[in-house]
């Protein structure tokens, strides 16, 4: 819906969508998608100009970061089984990804600008990858 007053916007599909551009900032929903399944994950991204927040608004959401060496190996993951209705700030430059529950759904603010171009990624191997399956087992069962 849109009036002159008020813009209010949805997404209920899977996977990540922009829900509000203003400027330089932007709204985005990140809802359950299968290949965020910790099995699936390929991948850990970072974004090299800008701060991400993620809310939690339902479901289960873990946050995962990457601690790297100075051949940009992951040597540490830490992760963070969000609460929902609080904020989680990844700083710029830090490398991570997520795991949502299938209720699962994520509000997301960032640089309206943030892109594939200022965002690399790191392509994870089973070692990583089992390590996320492992302590998403932990914390959720």
């Amino acid at each position: 819906m849109t009036s002159h007053l008020l813009e209010v916007s949805a997404y209920d599909a899977a996977g990540y969508s922009p829900v509000v551009n203003f400027q330089t900032w932007r709204v985005a929903m990140l809802n359950y998608i299968d290949e965020l399944e910790p099995d699936k994950i390929d991948n850990f991204q970072c974004h090299n100009e800008t701060d991400e927040v993620f809310v939690l608004q339902s479901g289960k959401c873990i946050l995962f970061c990457a601690e790297l060496d100075i051949k940009n190996n992951i040597i540490d993951i830490i992760s963070w089984d969000m609460e929902i209705n609080k904020t989680y700030n990844i700083k710029r430059g830090i490398y991570h990804t997520h795991t949502l529950s299938e209720d699962g759904k994520v509000l997301i603010v960032e640089n309206s600008d943030t892109n594939d171009a200022n965002s690399p990624s790191i392509i994870i191997d089973d070692t990583i990858r089992h390590q996320l399956v492992n302590i998403t087992s932990e914390l959720w069962g």
